[in-house]
């Protein structure tokens, strides 16, 4: 029987084996992040192609989100997150292939699938908050989310000797971080195939059926992945159904839809505005150290207070935090659109950006696990990274094109009036409630 000391166990257990991955998954993306560009120019033979790498990596995140999602509703998060790193892991070979025979083609159709690495990262916060106490989810995000920190500030510091680790086997040495990013995954996926047990998301149905059921005999029962009776129900949730009723439960619920459009409103914006945000800087003639400074701050706006992000939406209520999230992101698109070569400006600016992402992902990322049913939820938050991914990759590649004819000014602006109908429907929905 799981009672109450084995519960808490269980929870350690899955956080501390999400937060180890999350650390090794976000060394691996940020590694190769940091030289993809330069290897698409160099593959490509242009600058205008650059982008595209990038591009297809937002691409293969959005697109391979709701596979995965619909993988963990029927096997459970072990297995969804494990094959998505083995898919990131395949498309990191597949880049190096496409570096090593200068094929452009190959070389984008590998960052669409090492784009699986994000979707694992973005699903882990989901798998934090399936056993958390409801009073405790949106903290049980927050910290899956601050451990990406860690690997984000390694990542870009290794990315020079990993490339200069393949100068004799003839590759770019853009190539190598890819390579090294290969491994990082193959180990993040070994290590949450080891730890991940029981599985989080079954463990939590089976609890939420015994409770249905008056009894804890059926939970005690289905912690285990070898029980054929928790495969066999698991498999009716996860069916071809559970996409049609997440969606059912999303229109039914107006928190539902609050938590989406927070979500990926917020990532939309941050997006759209921060990958124009080195160019704005390079053009005021910021140097690529100061650049890296801006960077580097805006990244810790997302990550290194996650934690006081959760605790605030855990205390004060998830409408609050979503407010404020977009409140900050409206500061930053003012500070960083009106910079105009102000560069202490600009980095307070993207500082905001990311401290206003953080709150609106994860204070949205609670209300949406608490507005769904459980059996549900799994292909609920798979939906909303897709949708996130999918406005965001639509956004980062109209800002180019914004700034080429308006200027990032007006990038700014715009990306802040795109707050406005989150904002509203925010205000509405709580006032009803």
């Amino acid at each position: 029987m799981l009672g109450g000391t084995d519960l808490r166990a269980v929870r350690r257990r899955v956080r501390l084996a999400l937060v180890l991955s999350q650390i090794l998954g976000g060394l691996g993306v940020s590694t190769a992040v940091a030289l993809a560009a330069v290897l698409a120019e160099e593959i490509g033979g242009s600058e205008a192609v650059a982008g595209l790498a990038s591009t297809s990596s937002v691409v293969g995140t959005a697109l391979l989100s709701l596979p995965f999602a619909a993988l963990m509703a029927r096997r459970g998060r072990r297995v969804g997150l494990t094959s998505a790193y083995a898919v990131a892991a395949v498309g990191g070979l597949v880049v190096v292939a496409g570096a090593a025979m200068r094929n452009f083609p190959l070389l984008l159709v590998g960052m669409a699938a090492f784009g699986a690495s994000n979707t694992a990262n973005l699903q882990a916060r989901f798998a934090a908050a399936d056993l958390a106490e409801p009073l405790h989810r949106a903290r049980a995000i927050s910290t899956v989310v601050w451990a990406t920190t860690i690997g984000a500030v390694l990542g870009p510091n290794i990315a020079a000797p990993a490339g200069q680790s393949v100068a004799g086997l003839g590759l770019p040495e853009a190539a190598g971080p890819f390579l090294w990013g290969t491994g990082v995954f193959l180990a993040a996926g070994v290590l949450l195939h080891l730890l991940l047990r029981p599985d989080p998301l079954l463990t939590a149905r089976a609890l939420a059926r015994a409770e249905e059921n008056g009894t804890a005999d059926a939970a005690a029962d289905n912690t285990t992945d070898d029980a054929p009776e928790a495969r066999t129900r698991e498999a009716e949730d996860g069916d071809g159904r559970s996409l049609r009723a997440g969606l059912a439960a999303v229109a039914a619920s107006a928190h539902a839809r609050v938590a989406l459009a927070a979500i990926a409103g917020s990532h939309t914006v941050m997006v759209s505005v921060m990958v124009m945000t080195p160019v704005d800087l390079g053009g005021h003639g910021a140097g690529v150290e100061l650049i890296g400074l801006v960077i580097s701050g805006h990244i810790a706006g997302m990550y290194a207070f996650s934690p006081v992000v959760g605790w605030l939406a855990d205390r004060i209520g998830r409408f609050s935090v979503i407010l404020s999230g977009v409140a900050l992101l409206g500061c930053a698109t003012a500070l960083a659109g009106t910079a105009d070569g102000n560069h202490a400006q600009s980095a307070a600016g993207l500082f905001l950006l990311g401290l206003g992402w953080s709150a609106g992902l994860v204070a949205g990322s609670a209300l949406l696990t608490d507005s769904i049913p459980q059996h549900a939820r799994a292909a609920v938050q798979g939906f909303s990274d897709m949708i996130m991914n999918s406005a965001a990759g639509v956004g980062a590649a109209l800002s180019g094109l914004v700034v080429a004819q308006a200027g990032y000014g007006w990038l700014n602006l715009l990306a802040a009036a795109l707050l406005v109908p989150v904002a509203v429907l925010t205000v509405a929905v709580a006032v009803r409630r």
